[in-house]
């Protein structure tokens, strides 16, 4: 399989995975809080959603290497991996306006 249909691939997996507004605003508020993270307690108490629900996102955005997870006693903590959240994102923009000979910097600038 070629790079190209590789990222497509990965890339509909992973905004499939953000194709829910609870985990939007989980990854949201993860990124508002990074690079330390937040307890299940904070977000559940943030979102005001059921902890069984909140568990089944977290693990959602977890098996799309979205979010980490990381034991702290009893706890659960969790953080936002940005690097990966921003390659999804550049992934979209990532021949942008190529056809056109125009470069993303030239639209920001725009």
């Amino acid at each position: 399989m070629e790079t190209k249909s590789y990222d497509s691939l990965r890339a509909a997996s992973r905004f499939g995975a953000l194709a829910h507004e609870a985990r939007v605003d989980i990854v949201r508020l993860l990124l508002k809080s990074h690079p330390s993270g937040m307890i299940v307690g904070e977000l559940q108490d943030e979102l005001g959603i059921p902890g069984s629900t909140l568990s089944h996102h977290l693990d959602t955005l977890r098996h799309e290497q979205l979010v980490d997870q990381e034991r702290e006693g009893r706890k659960l903590r969790y953080r936002a991996r940005a690097e990966e959240l921003a390659g999804l994102c550049g992934f979209l923009y990532r021949e942008c306006c190529s056809g056109a000979g125009v470069s993303l910097d030239a639209l920001r600038e725009a």
